[in-house]
């Protein structure tokens, strides 16, 4: 389960990290077998600027669930730094702390410059994660501290290139979007990883009235008319809006996996076969505490969590 820190419309933005925190609980206690939050800086929607932080509160929160980043976006940060994250993070919740890696630049030319970081060209970001992975794994220049006594897996969000260099290095991929419409770009992974290949697939999936799904989407509908990524609002079908608004919002409830329990089932099935997913990484939110905790519950029965 991958949990952005969604903020809500009329409420402080701790809220989301709270319940973020709490949700963890609770997915540990429904037998999910990961908990990821990610990592995104100066957007009105979203509270989680800083995962290693979260990370900390839910492994102290926790005691099984496996804690990890969907993930640290590399060109924020210097390798060194992202390195002693983990392995402080490791040290204190041993055995349980994964490391999801992209590359995305922030949301806005703003918190870009404020990041000092304007992304990163292909060579770029593979030596950073090349030096990345010498620091966790013993091989670089220094000695992180303390050194982990726990390999801590490293998962690459990838789409397009990434994908390819996933396949390279042989790390575990995190795919979604147009690329699971692909299967010349999966074969490709899988041919270039080999026996190392691992297909983690992730898909906004909600258990329940599809008008669930509506928040997200008008948020995404808002943020392409505005720029700024907003807060949940309660689901309106008869909203007036643009027809290019509209639009975002059809395009963004046909990707989104909704509905009664039968329904999820056999849209989750069709994505498994089309993908020959490993892995299924599923985020999701609505304005309803709920329903959200409902859907969360009934995903897990649903795909046997813990078995």
């Amino acid at each position: 389960m991958l949990d952005r820190s969604r903020t809500r419309a009329g409420e402080p933005d701790a809220a989301a990290v709270r319940d973020t925190v709490a949700r963890a609980v609770r997915a540990e206690a429904l037998g999910y077998h990961r908990f990821w939050v990610a990592e995104h800086h100066a957007v009105p929607g979203i509270a989680s600027g800083s995962p290693p932080v979260l990370m900390a509160a839910i492994g102290a929160a926790t005691s099984q669930i496996r804690v990890g980043s969907g993930g640290i976006m590399l060109p924020n940060h210097r390798p060194l730094v992202v390195a002693e994250q983990v392995a402080l993070l490791e040290a204190l919740h041993p055995g349980r702390v994964d490391l999801g890696i992209g590359r995305s630049p922030g949301f806005t030319g703003p918190v870009r410059r404020a990041l000092r970081a304007e992304g990163a060209d292909d060579d770029s970001f593979r030596a950073a994660l090349d030096e990345l992975r010498s620091f966790l794994d013993g091989s670089g220049p220094v000695t992180v501290r303390p050194r982990p006594e726990h390999a801590v897996p490293l998962f690459l969000l990838a789409t397009g290139a990434g994908l390819r260099l996933a396949g390279d290095l042989g790390l575990p991929a995190v795919v979604g979007g147009p690329v699971l419409d692909d299967p010349a770009a999966l074969e490709d992974y899988r041919a270039r990883a080999g026996d190392a290949a691992h297909l983690v697939v992730s898909a906004d999936v909600l258990v329940g009235d599809p008008d669930l799904a509506l928040p997200e989407a008008w948020a995404l509908a808002a943020a392409r008319s505005t720029g700024e990524f907003p807060p949940l609002e309660p689901p309106d079908p008869a909203r007036a809006t643009t027809r290019r608004e509209l639009d975002t919002v059809a395009r963004a409830l046909a990707r989104t996996v909704v509905g009664d329990e039968d329904t999820v089932a056999e849209r989750l099935d069709d994505l498994a076969a089309r993908t020959g997913a490993d892995e299924l990484l599923v985020f999701s939110s609505t304005h309803d505490r709920d329903a959200q905790d409902a859907s969360d519950a009934a995903l897990a029965r649903l795909l046997g969590a813990g078995r």
